[in-house]
């Protein structure tokens, strides 16, 4: 579409990278103000999200190598100066970094998950944003009245298409919105229940599970609108096999935690 904003000099804007740097920007703050809300200490939260946005993509880079290994082969260079990326391993490697973060600097990893799950959902509709400025992530050809044509990409002809990249932005901006709906009224029982004064530090896993959880099952049904080829498994593409896993271990989780109350102790 349009993904040099402006160029000055040697210096070239482009949209996606700016997208992504508003994102993350916009997570930061919604994190920090949660933070401060809930008596975290916010002091660890700019490391935190700059190694996490840093590792996300490195590992969303590598499952896209992963699953279109011939196309990495035949043209290695420009396959890494693209911008594919599959996100779920974005989320698999941003969580992974989130656990290492939390060791080091000896935070509780529960609560930074329930803290951080809305920013991340707001950071990833920001690229999704950029996905669209890029002209990647497109969908399928479509005579439908919300098709689009992604004009000046070098991803796609200029047919008309399923606006994916804005639908995953729409759906990205309201999982957050209700990620952060179910933590105030989870927070709102907590408080009232054990009669606290302020916000309680986390929703005990609850508001990391929403998410894995809303992530996946929007995924799963945004990439039958898809076009761009990013693996399969089976009949499945490998976005649609991990958010069926996904789902799957978030109910074992739910049922085992929150409805058999199975405690793990350390011997």
């Amino acid at each position: 579409m349009y993904n040099d904003l402006l160029t000055i000099g040697p210096f070239t804007v482009h949209g996606y990278g700016l997208m992504i740097a508003i994102g993350v920007l916009a997570a930061l703050i919604v994190a920090d103000r949660r933070a401060i809300d809930r008596g975290i200490d916010g002091d660890n939260l700019f490391g935190l999200v700059i190694w996490t946005v840093f590792l996300g993509f490195f590992s969303a880079k590598i499952l896209f190598i992963i699953v279109d290994f011939k196309s990495f082969l035949a043209s290695p260079i420009a396959f890494l100066q693209g911008t594919g990326f599959v996100v779920f391993g974005g989320i698999i490697g941003g969580s992974a970094t989130i656990y290492g973060y939390c060791k080091i600097k000896k935070l509780n990893f529960i609560d930074i998950l329930d803290l951080v799950a809305p920013s991340v959902s707001i950071a990833q509709g920001f690229g999704r944003i950029g996905c669209l400025l890029a002209g990647c992530c497109y969908g399928k050809k479509t005579d439908s009245f919300i098709g689009m044509v992604i004009s000046n990409s070098s991803f796609v002809d200029n047919a008309k298409r399923y606006p994916t990249q804005i639908m995953m932005a729409v759906g990205d901006f309201i999982i957050a919105g209700i990620l952060l709906v179910i933590a105030n009224r989870l927070e709102n029982k907590i408080m009232e229940e054990k009669e606290l004064k302020k916000k309680p530090s986390n929703c005990n896993g609850r508001i990391g599970l929403a998410y894995f959880s809303l992530y996946s099952i929007g995924r799963f049904f945004i990439e039958f609108f898809r076009d761009d080829y990013r693996g399969a498994i089976g009949f499945l593409s490998t976005s649609q096999f991990l958010s069926l896993l996904t789902v799957l271990a978030c109910a074992v989780v739910y049922y085992v935690v929150f409805i058999k109350k199975v405690t793990f102790k350390k011997k």
